[in-house]
This record gives structure tokens, sequence and C-alpha cells, in this order.
């Protein structure tokens, strides 16, 4: 499968998922249904391809095994190519919220496809649970899922105190919220005695002071948590997506983060969706029945400002978890009661995508971003998903740095290419219970490969890098060999006949592990294969 957006020199992809107004996602669109535009300037899609996820499955017959014991067939693993990443937001998420959004995402999980990797994070970084196909250890750790704020809370009962209406008073010296609040202070402390104004206002700025402390501390840890999930989700091959469960929280002083975020799962090709833990938002007038009622005109008038403030505070706090998505290629899932509908739109793979590819013409590398934009040709209800953009490389790099960086990213993607003839096989031996020799076999057909004479001989470079991972895509260990070839023109024409084959071996425990095989020539043309072996 191939990566959901990359980027060089020659080539732009990027994944586009169409849906229509039921959410469903749409496979039956053709290239000149899509227009691509590139900072406003219409693109010639070059690629196109309609992809289903979940195709991938483990080829048995490429694998041979031995053992001192004797052993019947064995299941291969399914080949992961999808990793899933629920990110829960328990530092802000109340228990009501929490509990509610549980139960949907447990109900979310039991969707999963066999070809589905899934981690639980949380952003107090407690119980966390690594990308596994385990689905009880997730269930187990769902259940121990709990809000950890930091302290105490960060609002404060009297006066009412949030993050948002501290930014207001401590950062932007907003006196009309500062004058709220104090009058919330002078009702709840001092029932409405004017003469204790002074004394109210003091209280309101010594609660804005410390709920401002608290607010930029969760908010501090809840994106540090999110950037950790990120250097982890980036380390597992093929298409990778974190799913951002919250109630919100506003930024105010970290604009800086939260774009270093986005320009990270960009880099990545990660997508970043977000599910609103709250539902159908719904504020009381005046509070819910366990608040003290206010008699007098001023706490009444204070009353209809707080709740302005209120809804304007739960709008805010919505803004990240939108902006992180959009900025991502994600979906954002918000004002609905309907969790369950939520997880399964923004969490499960669609049945379809598209891969969508251009030239960009006169690329200028100077690390500059690029937005891209995707439309259909005809006026349909229909939403569409895509990256909002790329950044152009900022220089040639040098040969050596180039080819690094193009096995790396064959070696941690699961797109399998074929610029080169090779095979990939395994092999294992068991020489007792608990350990095992497993062999990655390169088969190279001779007669493809592009040779240069020189001095009588016909010279040609391989790289050739075996890669394993366990069965949930962790990497375990990797061996690279350079093979040059200087053959004479009998071995050569000898060679044409049996090809070349390069073995790599490993030592493993047993266990189902995931192979993955690059191979590239000094001309830059790339085979990358995928493999799977069970080892009883």
């Amino acid at each position: 499968m191939s990566a959901t957006f990359q980027v060089n020199v020659r080539l732009v992809e990027l994944r586009v998922i169409v849906r229509d107004a039921q959410g469903k996602a749409i496979g039956t669109l053709r290239k000149e249904d899509f227009h691509l535009f590139d900072d406003g300037k219409p693109q010639v899609i070059t690629e196109f391809r309609v992809a289903k996820p979940g195709f991938e499955v483990a080829r048995e017959q490429q694998t041979s095994g031995s053992s001192s014991a004797a052993t019947g067939a064995t299941t291969m693993p399914d080949i992961p190519e999808r990793y899933v990443a629920y990110v829960f937001d328990d530092v802000h998420l109340e228990l009501s919220d929490l509990l509610r959004v549980r139960e949907a995402a447990e109900k979310n999980l039991a969707t999963l496809q066999p070809t589905d990797r899934a981690a639980m994070f949380t952003t107090s970084g407690q119980n966390n649970v690594n990308f596994t196909d385990d689905r009880g250890r997730l269930h187990d750790a769902l259940l121990r899922l709990l809000p950890h704020p930091i302290g105490s809370s960060v609002g404060t009962e009297c006066p009412k105190m949030t993050y948002y209406m501290a930014d207001l008073i401590q950062n932007k010296n907003d006196p009309q919220a500062l004058d709220a609040v104090t009058s919330d202070a002078l009702a709840c402390a001092f029932n409405n005695d004017t003469r204790m104004r002074a004394a109210a206002q003091a209280l309101a700025q010594s609660a804005a002071a410390q709920g401002l402390l608290s607010g930029d501390a969760e908010t501090h840890l809840a994106l540090s948590s999110l950037k950790a999930v990120l250097r982890q989700v980036s380390a597992v091959p093929g298409q990778r997506a974190v799913i951002l469960i919250s109630p919100g929280f506003i930024t105010p002083q970290q604009q800086y983060d939260v774009d270093n975020i986005i320009d990270h799962a960009l880099h990545a090709n990660i997508t970043i969706s977000a599910l609103d833990a709250r539902g159908l938002y719904a504020l009381i007038p005046g509070g819910d029945a366990s608040t003290p009622s206010r008699l007098s005109p001023s706490s009444l008038a204070a009353d209809s400002l707080e709740a302005q403030y209120q809804l304007n505070s739960a709008s805010a706090d919505a803004d990240v978890m939108a902006v992180l998505a959009d900025g991502t290629g994600g979906s954002f899932f918000q004002n609905s009661n309907a969790l369950e509908v939520g997880f399964r739109r923004i969490a499960s793979a669609p049945e379809y995508y598209y891969l969508l590819g251009f030239s960009p013409q006169n690329l200028k590398l100077n690390g500059r971003f690029h937005n891209l934009k995707v439309t259909l040709s005809a006026t349909t209800p229909f939403s569409v998903q895509a990256r909002r953009g790329y950044f152009a490389p900022k220089q040639h790099p040098l040969p050596d740095q180039q080819a690094r960086q193009e096995i790396e990213d064959a070696i941690f993607s699961q797109e399998e290419l074929h610029e080169l003839p090779v095979d990939l096989h395994t092999q294992f031996f068991k020489p007792n219970d608990t350990e095992a020799k497993l062999t990655v076999l390169a088969h190279v057909d001779v007669k493809q490969l592009h040779f240069q004479k020189a001095s009588g001989r016909n010279n040609s470079d391989l790289t050739i890098v075996s890669a394993i991972f366990d069965r949930n895509g962790n990497y375990v260990t990797g061996i690279e060999k350079i093979l040059q070839l200087h053959l004479k023109d009998e071995t050569l024409a000898y060679r044409m006949g049996s090809g070349l084959s390069v073995k790599s071996n490993f030592d493993v425990k047993p266990g189902g592990y995931l192979v993955r095989l690059v191979v590239r020539d000094a001309q830059g043309q790339i085979a990358a294969e995928n493999g799977a072996v069970q080892i009883p």
C-alpha cells in the first residue's frame, strides 16, 4: 500500500477520501473527476489509483521452515496496513464525558480489521498501550481510563474561573471579563455587599492568576503528549492516523507548539483527526440546579454576560481540534451525541480512497510550504478530505544522502515497488524451543539489471536492506549489504540464467514477524517487497 503522502522533487502524492452526505466513502470516481491545485495553480494529475484497505495478506507459500521438532501448518500473520493511535485527553476530560466516549471507543475497536493495529495513549501519560492486535489489552486499558487533571482543577467555584476567562484577564487585560468575574466573586463570597467590591476584584484577580497557571500547565502537557505520540507513530510502517478524543482546550500562548505538531505530522505522513467528547454542547442559563440563585439586577446581568463567555469558551476550546484536523488532512467530529458514529467516521478505515500524484513544475528548493487543494468536477454533496499541503525540499541532497533517505523511506512504508526484478523468500530453523534462525533471501533477476562496461567488466552496485518488524509493526532489527558486481562477460552470461541470491540471517525468538526487503541500484531504481513469517 502506498504511503498516505510523500514528496520528492519529481513527484508529489496525496491520499484523498471522498464521502457522501451520510459519511460513506465513494469509490466510483475517475481521474477526470478531480482537480488538483498547488498554491492555486492547476496541476496535471499524472498518477491516479483507487485503493481499498484491507487487502494485504501474508504470503505463506514464500516461507519455508524446519525445526528439530515436528510442526504442523501455522497461520501467517496479516501484514499491518494501518496504524491507529487513540489519544484520550484525560487531562481535560470530565468523568461524565469520558464514560460516554469510552463506551463508543470500545465499540469502534471491535470494528478494526485484521490488518489494523491500534494503540492507546493518554495526555497524562498513564495507561499507555503501544500498537497491538491484542484487543483484550486495549479493552483493559479503556476500563482503566479516568480523568487526570493537574492539581484539583483549572476552574474554581468561587469565583467561577476557567482557563478562557483567566487568559482574557491576565494575558489580554480584558476589563469586561474582570468585571464579570468580580461580580461573581461579590455574589458568591460577599453576598453582593457592594462595599466589598475591591476585595471581590482582588479575589477575581487571584483566581485568574491561578487559573492561568493551571491552564497553561494542562495545555502544555496535552500538546507535549501529542508530540510524543507523533514521534512514536512515526516509527511504524504503513498508513498512520492519530485520533484525539478531547473536550478541547485553548492555546493562548502555545500556537507555535500547535504549528510544530502540524508540521511534524505533515513531514511524517500522519493524519490527525479529532472527536469532541462533549457531544452536543448545551449551556444552562444561570447554571444548573446546584448553582445558587442571584437576585440582584447586577448579578442577573452578570449571569447573562457569564453565559456569553461560557459559549465563547466552548467554541474556543474546539478550535485546536479543528486546526489540527484541517492542517493534517484529518476529520473533526463535533456537536453530536452520536459518538459511535463519530468514531466510525474518523477512526475506521474508509472503504475506498484515491491516490493522486503530480509533478510540480519549476519547484524551488526553499523549504517553503505549498498549499494543496483538491476539488471535484461535478457539483455534488460529496466532501473531500485531503492534506492541506506539502513542504518543498530545502536543497538538492547529496547523492549519498538521497540514497540513504530513499531507502529509509521505503523501509518504513508498505508500498511495494517493482523498478528492479527482485523476489523475497524467507526460511527459518529452530535449534530449540526458544530460539530461531530466520533467513531473508533476496533473489535478483540479473537479466534486467543495468550494467556499465568498464575495463572489460560489467559493473553494477546494489544496496540490499532486510528489516524485521514484529507482528504489530515495531522495528526489531535490520541488515544492510552492499553488493558490488564486477562481472566478466562469461560470468554475466551464466548469471543471466540463474540470477543472484543474497541471504541475510537473523537470530529471533519464535513468533510472528513482518519482513521488509528494499533493493536500490546506483541509478536510483528501487524494489520493495513485503513478507511475513510465523515461527511456532
